[in-house]
């Protein structure tokens, strides 16, 4: 009994963590006006505020993961949260431009080592029944509504506070953890795990900082621009390098294992064309509230507050329970044509829409809520299922480093289509320009609800929809140990 309740406490430890790194991806953007002023950071450098910590988090999640195979995911995970609320503090106490932007990306390569650790703990604590699936509906919840609690949170701390305060608040979060962490039980460092693939970690980081820089500076410069041209060829050769070294050498850093399960793979592309879309329409809602309705940064923020509790049922009460009784391809499908819906319905949005948040808005918010909880919940469980232990640690990392790519994909994505789309109706059309950019809108949400369907149908070709029957009729795991 005693071990049971400990087990438990895993639940609520990882999940403010969890909280910590998705919280972060939002909390800053909104302290940004006041941390440009305050450190008189010019309008050209500012971004590195936001992509320092995107792409030290994202380039390090497979080394990562490693070190937590290595390590132990207890002992990482601890190691992560001090060193992120280390990194907080001094990034709140920032003297200069330079000071804020090393801070920042320390902050994401601690974020590197603390969300696969968190997602291999939750895993081996939880790895069968009905308790996985609410131990993973919970965690998944919270990183869903993660990003709208860093909308309101940040909101809030810079008016009637300080910017500072937007990282600063990590210090205690982080803290609380540390001091759950105590009572988690403890782990032992994957037997196998072996030496750290040196070439393999280099050409990971490389390759994704390639890509999403190269993302990043497409919002700017253009897709056909030779700069983001460039970046990409360079990404995608040194991501082909990589596969490469991976499949000679002994102890890989991402085991190819891990992809070639269908049902793995299908998880890992479902997670991160969901991103592509959602954080698509999240960029939407913060423009649209903002810019043609008036609201301030804390009114946008709070709106996005329906989206959360949707997605809380979603992965709670909806891909919880049914998890061991639906097969999670159903969940999943139907999770994605769910947050489909809701992206459709504020496509039809004009500037004269009457009652736009009643009509359009908040039915769009729930499905999307609902179906992004009954993607995230699923997927992270398909992702992490019945592994070799020092295969845990790998995947986790993979998971988390496909929520990074989609949601740099989808926020430069959302953002050309949406530019271009406004300036073509603007030439085409004598329209006011607010006219033209709920048209860009309504353009980019068209392609996040087509990039929608077309995952829905790659997730239903790839994850299973039915439940596997023993010969005693009871229900298999979906996952063969690999």
């Amino acid at each position: 009994m005693e071990d049971a309740s400990r087990r438990w406490w895993t639940l609520p430890v990882v999940s403010a963590a969890q909280l910590l790194v998705v919280l972060d991806g939002t909390i800053v953007n909104i302290a940004l006006p006041s941390a440009q002023q305050a450190l008189s950071m010019s309008d050209s450098s500012r971004h590195w505020v936001v992509t320092a910590y995107a792409l030290a988090f994202g380039g390090l999640l497979l080394i990562g993961g490693r070190i937590s195979s290595v390590l132990g995911h207890r002992r990482t995970f601890m190691i992560g949260l001090a060193g992120f609320a280390a990194a907080s503090a001094l990034a709140g106490a920032a003297t200069g431009p330079g000071m804020l932007f090393a801070t920042r990306a320390l902050q994401g390569a601690f974020a590197a080592i603390l969300a696969p650790a968190g997602l291999s703990l939750l895993t081996t604590a939880f790895s069968e029944g009905r308790e996985r699936g609410r131990a993973f509906g919970v965690f998944t919840a919270v990183g869903a509504a993660g990003s709208a609690v860093g909308l309101v949170a940040g909101g809030l701390l810079t008016e009637y506070a300080s910017w500072r305060w937007c990282l600063f608040i990590n210090v205690p979060v982080a803290l609380f953890a540390l001091l759950g962490t105590t009572v988690v039980p403890r782990d032992r460092p994957a037997a196998g795990a072996g030496r750290l693939d040196l070439p393999g970690a280099v050409l990971s980081a490389a390759a994704f900082v390639a890509v999403v820089y190269a993302v990043n500076q497409a919002e700017s410069l253009g897709w056909g621009s030779p700069v983001v041209v460039a970046l990409l060829a360079v990404g995608v050769l040194l991501l082909g390098a990589f596969v490469a070294a991976e499949v000679r050498v002994r102890h890989p850093l991402l085991p190819m294992r891990v992809l070639r399960h269908r049902g793995r793979a299908g998880a890992f592309a479902a997670v991160t064309l969901m991103f592509v879309a959602m954080f698509g329409f999240f960029l939407f809602m913060s423009y649209y509230t903002q810019t043609v309705l008036g609201y301030s940064p804390v009114q946008a923020g709070m709106t996005l507050i329906i989206n959360a509790v949707a997605a809380l049922i979603g992965s709670t009460f909806i891909a919880g329970k049914l998890h061991g009784r639906v097969a999670p391809g159903v969940v999943i499908v139907a999770g994605l044509l769910s947050a489909a819906a809701g992206l459709l319905i504020v496509t039809r949005l004009t500037p004269q829409s009457g009652e736009v948040l009643a009509l359009y808005l908040t039915p769009a918010l729930v499905l999307t809520g609902l179906g992004l909880g009954c993607v995230l919940s699923p997927t992270a469980g398909l992702a992490t299922a019945h592994l070799r232990p020092h295969d845990i640690g790998a995947a986790a990392a993979t998971y988390n480093a496909a929520q990074q790519l989609g949601a740099a994909l989808g926020t430069a994505l959302f953002n050309t289509v949406a530019a271009s789309a406004a300036a073509s109706r603007l030439v085409e059309q004598e329209i006011t320009e607010t006219a033209a950019t709920v048209h860009g809108y309504a353009t980019a949400l068209t392609v996040a609800f087509g990039v929608l369907a077309a995952t829905a149908c790659i997730a239903a070709a790839l994850i299973p929809l039915r439940t596997p029957r023993a010969p005693d009729g009871t229900a298999e795991s979906h996952v063969a140990h690999r």
